[in-house]
């Protein structure tokens, strides 16, 4: 039995071959500590991970590469900005349709003092900017939402929040670009972006344990690093550097993990991020369309329009569990998916899902077709199975 890999919102696979060769090539040739010391191979390292961070510069429309900081994931990212840009009193506000590394961090400040809001959203999750406006404080100082939600693939209008706090300077603008840094066009200019956080495993085709955060200029020094320690820069001194973006990255990095990355994110801007898109929503759409006989048994969740969501499918199956779903879709026709709840208990209590959970299916960029054909097949299979005796 072959398997068809349907859980590309979790992690992408299979990866370009570039990334591979690229992290082979860093352990053979290179293996050595960037910046940390002043030898040939130091000095390859540290190209390698100026390279990387071009590259994404170009990708997310950043002038400066230096405003990118390197981290291990987008949770890490969005821990720096929240917990390096809030304080007790001051206000945050944030979407119903948020994933537990946005919402975490904001409860536990919460109990520290700092105030939050939840903007409700829509039953398909979509935000009204509207609604937001209407929490905006005299404190406010971040709104951070997810620019689509990894349980829906609803796309919210991240464009129309930033047009909207363009007149608020003091309020930072966060958003959590995980399910959507490779996926969708992000300029940062144009969305008035301040702080991107974004994970370079899922549509980036790096590997796992790697991600980053763009800082606008001027609003590091309201952000105070998650961590300190060596950097490989002002070694004479005890106090961390201040200049970025050395003021975020202490320990040796992650240099085979960024080499890939690097090689991922030149993948996507050889395929050009519309191409991307162009081919995610057009399986999307195809799924979608698969389904139109089966609308009396399953449920489907979100926009249900692949223009308006990612190439992210959250259904339910009447009188079937999603992990009894799951399992069947595994066992009998080698689809690999995901069930339950995704890390979003605040997604699923929005979209009425709570806490049974959905099965999603994630097309990418790899996937075919023929593979969105058997996918529904498999459902409807499923769907007329789940009657007989013994089922």
């Amino acid at each position: 039995m072959k398997t068809i890999y349907l859980d590309n919102a979790a992690t992408s696979f299979p990866k370009p071959e570039a990334m591979l060769s690229a992290m082979t090539a860093y352990q053979r040739n290179v293996g050595a500590n960037p910046g940390r010391s002043g030898h040939g191979l130091s000095i390859d390292a540290g190209r390698i991970i100026c390279e990387a961070r071009e590259s994404l510069a170009l990708l997310f429309h950043v002038e400066d590469p230096l405003r990118i900081v390197l981290t291990k994931n987008s949770t890490e990212a969005l821990n720096i900005a929240l917990q390096g840009g809030l304080r007790p009193g001051d206000h945050v506000i944030t979407s119903g349709m948020e994933h537990n590394s946005v919402m975490r961090p904001l409860r536990f400040l919460e109990g520290r003092g700092v105030e939050l809001s939840v903007v409700p959203c829509s039953p398909r999750g979509e935000m009204d900017p509207e609604d937001l406006k209407k929490v905006l404080r005299k404190n406010t100082r971040i709104v951070v939402v997810t620019h689509a939600s990894n349980v829906t693939g609803t796309i919210l209008p991240v464009e129309a929040i930033g047009e909207l706090l363009q007149d608020r300077p003091d309020v930072m603008f966060c958003v959590d670009a995980a399910q959507t840094a490779g996926a969708l066009p992000i300029d940062v200019e144009k969305m008035n972006i301040d702080l991107l956080a974004f994970t370079g495993h899922k549509s980036l085709f790096g590997p796992q344990g790697t991600g980053g955060l763009y800082i606008r200029e001027g609003l590091d020094q309201r952000i105070a690093p998650l961590m300190m320690g060596g950097t490989g820069s002002r070694s004479e001194f005890e106090e961390q550097p201040e200049f970025m973006p050395d003021r975020y990255e202490s320990g040796t990095p992650n240099t085979i993990g960024i080499a890939g990355l690097g090689a991922g994110v030149s993948f996507v801007l050889e395929q050009t991020v519309e191409a991307v898109r162009a081919r995610e929503e057009e399986l999307a759409s195809r799924f979608l369309a698969g389904l139109q006989d089966l609308r009396d048994e399953v449920i489907l969740y979100g926009p249900q329009d692949a223009s308006r969501q990612t190439a992210v499918v959250s259904f339910n199956i009447k009188n079937v569990t999603s992990s009894d779903a799951a399992d069947y879709f595994e066992e009998q026709r080698g689809i690999l998916c995901r069930p339950g709840l995704h890390c979003a208990p605040s997604a699923h209590r929005t979209i009425g899902t709570f806490p049974r959970g959905t099965v999603r299916f994630s097309f990418g960029f790899f996937n075919t077709q023929q593979e969105v054909d058997e996918a529904c097949e498999a459902l409807r299979e499923l769907v007329k199975r789940k009657g007989k005796p013994g089922s």
